[in-house]
């Protein structure tokens, strides 16, 4: 057998297939920062997706619970409005798996570590990924997650930006909202003026982009973003666009 731990199936029969057969009551997922630097990241959506249905499929306890936690802020604070990589192509991958039933997701883009890919803080990374199971899983009134992106509708030239999540309320944790980018056509992204508009919205504009087209937040590996919740909990980076960028490294 190949030694190498990232051979395909040595770390699945190793450490998992050993386990399928005990009955389980879901699963925890803290994985991917390997995908980000390998040129992988733009197929990291259709594996983590492959992943779950394999697991639930082998346990045959039907679409049991699964969670993960989102990569983390790491690197060089953020420059620029927009800094595609692929760790940032890899968080929005896991941002977008969420569509699979019974899934969950600990956004932990504020308790990183610019200089370390496994950041120290694992308690708050614990106690989030409990909040997932103790509303999804055993029906707590708790709030499971930061701010996620729900919808997004240009109004003149700005943009509207809904988010799911909220608790009682967003609320940013600086004086002012950061985070936010706004490109028009030219896909060009400038700094955007962002505010809190009732619980669950924002609105976006910049006198640089009079037509805009789309909206980005937190778009960068160790990104400038305050967004958080009731809860103090941080909302996911997302982008409103879907233009082509690989970010292959």
């Amino acid at each position: 057998p190949r030694q190498d731990r990232n051979y395909p199936s040595n770390l699945f029969n190793g450490k998992i297939n050993p386990l399928v057969g005990y009955t389980i009551r879901g699963a925890i997922w803290y994985q991917g920062e390997n995908n980000a630097g390998r040129g992988y990241a733009h197929v990291y959506e259709a594996q983590l997706r492959t992943l779950i249905g394999d697991w639930r499929t082998r346990w045959g306890q039907g679409d049991f619970p699964f969670a993960w936690v989102q990569l983390p802020n790491f690197r060089a604070e953020q420059r620029e409005p927009s800094e595609t990589s692929g760790w940032v192509l890899v968080q929005e991958a896991m941002l977008k798996t969420l569509a699979v039933p019974h899934t969950g997701m600990a956004i932990t883009i504020d308790i990183g570590e610019a200089n370390d890919i496994h950041p120290r803080n694992k308690q708050d990374v614990g106690k989030r990924l409990a909040l997932w199971a103790l509303h999804d899983v055993y029906e707590k009134d708790v709030v499971a997650s930061g701010p996620v992106f729900k919808s997004a509708r240009r109004d003149g030239n700005r943009f509207v930006i809904e988010f799911d999540h909220v608790g009682e309320g967003l609320k940013s944790r600086e004086s002012e909202l950061t985070g936010f980018a706004i490109a028009g056509k030219d896909r060009v992204f400038h700094w955007a003026e962002a505010k809190i508009d009732g619980p669950n919205r924002v609105i976006v504009s910049s006198p640089s982009v009079p037509e805009p087209a789309a909206v980005r937040y937190a778009w960068a590996a160790n990104p400038r973003a305050s967004l958080f919740n009731s809860a103090d909990l941080p909302a996911s980076p997302f982008r409103t666009d879907d233009w082509d960028e690989t970010g292959r490294q």
